[in-house]
Parts: C-alpha cells; structure tokens; sequence
C-alpha cells in the first residue's frame, strides 16, 4: 500500500479547529505555542475562541491552517506514525508549506512567519476590488482556458487552479473573471460561482507578492524534506531545497495543477491517501480525479487515534 499524505489550502479554517488535538497530545499543543511565539501573538486564541471573519483573513488563515496541520501531525508521530509512513506528501496552494514543515524541510517557526508574509503580501499586491475569483463547475481545464483566454480582453483571466475533472477556479481582474463566468455557463458549465476571497491569487496580478516572497524565503533555511514533496506548479515531486525555494516563489502567480499531481502520484503507484488537517476539500478532489485511490481525513483526536491503528 503506497501513501500521500495531503495537507489542505486555503478555505477549510473552522473556529475551534485543532482544540481537541491540543488537548489531546502536549506535541500537538507545542506546535499552536510555537506558531504563537514566532507570529508574537496569540494566534491560537483566535484559531479557538475568535470569530470566523478575523480567522479568515489571509494573512491568518494561512499560519492557522499550517498549524493546525502539523499539530495533527505531532499527534499522529505521538502514536507511532513517522511521516516516512507516506512515500509522496502535496498540499494545495499554502498546504505546501504544510507539506514541506511535515517533512522536515521547514521548521513550525519558519513556516509561520512565511505564510504571514505570503497571506499580508498576497493581499497587499492588489487593491480591494479590483480582482476576483470564480469556480467553475462542470468544465474541464482545458476547456477554461479557452474561456479565460476570450474573456480576458487585454485584462488578467488565467485558470487559477485545476483542482479536479470538474472543477476550475479562475482569477484576474474582476471584470475579466465576471465575463469568465458568464461565457463558462454559456460552454456548458454547470455553475459557475464569484467566490468570497480578498484577492485574485495564483494569477500573473500577484507578481507583487511573489517578489516579497523571494525575499522572504531568502532568509530562510530549507532543507532536503525526508519525503518527496509534490509541488503544485510542477505537479511532480521535488527534493532539492534550491528547487523547492524557487518554486514556492513561482507557486505564487503560478496555476495550482493539483488534478495532475494527483495524476502523477497515481501514476507512481500511490493507491491511498490521508488529509491531515482542517476539512475534507482535498479528499473529495481526490475522490473524482482517481476512483483507484482510497481517501481518508485526519483532523480530530478521534480521527488520530484511528489513523494509527492502520498506519503505525
């Protein structure tokens, strides 16, 4: 039996996510207190007792997200479960970060100071207002890219992310993503959905951002992760730390290929997969790009304890 272990994006963040794990394993609380130390705030206090429009903020949910991923993690290694239990580990969009602190190749603290970075820098790049994002349902990618391609008119329209068989989300400016839309149900889409984010991310508009995260991330060590990491803009496994460096900041503006990596992993003999964190968003993808692959979530103490019973 070949693993992924999969680590979730943006989106999944829930008040109260992680308590139970913190309570549960004093492994787990450590990841929350270093998250805290390192960001010089309670961001833990927020994860658990704070309201769902603060949590949501990019430059929050992103660390908030990480942390509550790798605070499963500590709890799964509590029980016997190394992370090499995985042959591939991948994470959409932050995930990714998730994914490379789960393998060793950043630490917690690190990690968290990025995705602050990433979450202010992404928010920053564009006026409010100005960009937007939409998912499209029913159509295939390469279909959407048609589509984006016609709706741009001299503005930004690119297929953001290509999640699964039937799901693209796009982004660009807002008019362009609007005309997007509406040409996307007139190419069969079944929906076509404004999605409710702050920014227009993974577009060519977010260059901004991606040049604040080549300085960020030249300030950090990356070291070579003790599981081959799968990263969205290549959609293949990568272990070089110079690669990964220079991908996290392409990952920026670049397409989230996440239907492919999940290609690649199945191509390479992964039949199952885990979600490690906050939601089940990536298992459900999972599910309709490869019926082969049997999928699992990790996110409570519950989910911990039955997860170790089959992988220590």
């Amino acid at each position: 039996m070949t693993r992924a272990f999969l680590f979730p994006g943006q989106g999944a963040q829930t008040i109260g996510m992680g308590r139970d794990l913190a309570e549960n394993w004093t492994e787990a609380r450590a990841v929350f207190e270093e998250v805290d130390d390192s960001l010089g705030e309670s961001l833990s206090s927020l994860i658990w007792n704070g309201d769902i429009a603060t949590l949501t903020l990019t430059a929050n949910a992103q660390p908030a997200l990480m942390a509550c991923s790798l605070a499963a993690v500590r709890a799964l290694q509590a029980e016997g479960v190394p992370i090499d239990a995985a042959a591939y580990v991948a994470g959409h969009s932050l995930g990714e970060y998730s994914a490379l602190t789960a393998a060793g190749a950043l630490t917690i603290g690190d990690a968290a100071r990025l995705l602050r970075a990433r979450g202010e820098a992404m928010q920053a790049a564009v006026p409010v207002g100005q960009g937007a994002m939409a998912a499209i349902l029913g159509l295939n990618f390469e279909t959407v890219q048609s589509v984006v391609a016609a709706a741009a008119q001299g503005q930004v329209c690119a297929a953001a992310n290509d999640n699964d068989p039937a799901q693209v989300v796009v982004s660009g400016h807002k008019d362009a993503v609007e005309r997007a839309a509406a040409d996307a149900k007139e190419a069969g889409a079944k929906r076509a959905l404004m999605l409710p984010v702050s920014a227009p991310f993974h577009c060519s508009l977010m260059e901004p951002a991606a040049r604040a995260m080549a300085q960020a991330l030249a300030e950090v060590d990356i070291l070579r992760p003790a599981v081959p990491v799968v990263a969205n803009v290549v959609a293949e496994a990568v272990s070089d730390p110079a690669t990964i460096r220079s991908l996290l900041v392409d990952q920026i503006c670049g397409s989230v290929r996440w239907r492919e990596s999940v290609m690649w992993m199945g191509a390479r003999g992964v039949t199952e997969t885990w979600e490690i964190g906050a939601g089940k968003a990536l298992t459900g993808m999972v599910k309709r790009i490869d019926r082969a692959i049997s999928t699992n979530a990790i996110n409570t103490a519950t989910d911990v304890r039955a997860a170790a019973e089959t992988l220590a």
